[in-house]
């Protein structure tokens, strides 16, 4: 009756083939597709035993360890695809290693003419209600207006023009390079800004005068860029300019020749260090014997023949 007991699991063994026929089971083995294990006794289950504590002084010690460094170009900051980026160099770099001689002079004069191009740009940006009013007077104004070609708008738009400009340079807009965007964004807006403090003031002057009171003062301040000297050829050119211009527009433009003064400085001296330090080199070629047809003709050219 091993039958039974194999039924309501009471079977010690736990293999229901245990008491065939040796034979018999050996023959079913074979046939079988399906092959059977007898099941394996389970072994004791372990005592759970609490860990070690761990090391806290040890742990401590060990520093953490140090993610590969990327660049800021990349997406992944944490040091994934460090491997990629090992050979990166920015594009700047790049230019700046394979520039030739005439390449670095012209970045020079390039980032004088973006400074004027880029005051240009902020000056319209400023002035679009100025502008937008000039259009639509020619669109859409009166007769009179266009008549006149609308003579009073185009007036205002240049004013608003001008004096932005004026505010701008003497403002120090776009006059380092690589400098971040947001300084220049901050400048055009004090610039606007003090445009519209200007326009305030012109019409509480007006309104002064007509109503017979004390007429308010205005007092412009300009923070000054960069401290400079001029000449006495150029003082006395200033002072002409500026004493054909009104009264409450002299300090602007004043500050504004400052400002063109410092930048004119700093290229120069730019052009003067880079000449020096080519200088340099032709001195140390033709020290060494290694001079080349362009050093002599340098030196030729510039009466320095040693």
């Amino acid at each position: 009756m091993g039958w039974l007991s194999s039924i309501w699991g009471t079977d010690k063994n736990g293999d229901p083939l245990g008491k065939l026929d040796p034979k018999l089971r050996e023959f079913l083995e074979k046939e079988s597709p399906v092959k059977y294990t007898a099941s394996q006794p389970s072994p004791p289950t372990p005592v759970p035993t609490s860990p070690p504590a761990p090391d806290t002084q040890k742990t401590a010690a060990e520093p953490a360890p140090a993610k590969p460094a990327v660049p800021s170009e990349s997406l992944y900051q944490d040091g994934r695809y460090a491997h990629l980026w090992s050979t990166y160099k920015p594009l700047s770099q790049i230019e700046s290693e394979n520039a030739t001689d005439s390449d670095r002079l012209q970045s020079v004069l390039d980032a004088f003419k973006a400074r004027k191009a880029a005051i240009g740009r902020a000056s319209m940006e400023n002035c679009a209600l100025e502008q937008e009013e000039w259009v639509n007077c020619m669109k859409n104004g009166s007769w009179e207006d266009q008549l006149q070609m609308c003579k009073y708008q185009v007036r205002r738009f240049e004013r608003c023009y001008t004096m932005q400009s004026r505010f701008l340079r003497a403002l120090g807009y776009a006059s380092v390079q690589g400098r971040p965007v947001e300084i220049d964004d901050d400048i055009q807006m004090h610039s606007d800004s003090l445009y519209q403090r200007m326009l305030a003031h012109e019409a509480a002057v007006e309104k002064a005068k007509q109503e017979g009171a004390p007429i308010p003062q205005f007092e412009l301040k300009i923070p000054q860029v960069k401290a400079v000297k001029p000449s006495e050829e150029q003082e006395r050119s200033w002072k002409e300019a500026l004493d054909k211009l009104p009264e409450t527009e002299r300090a602007a433009e004043e500050a504004a020749l400052r400002a063109d003064l410092a930048v004119n400085i700093d290229a120069a001296q730019d052009i003067k260090k880079f000449r020096e330090e080519k200088e340099k080199e032709r001195e140390q070629r033709r020290a060494e014997g290694k001079a080349t047809w362009g050093d002599n003709m340098s030196a030729w050219w510039f009466g320095g023949s040693k």
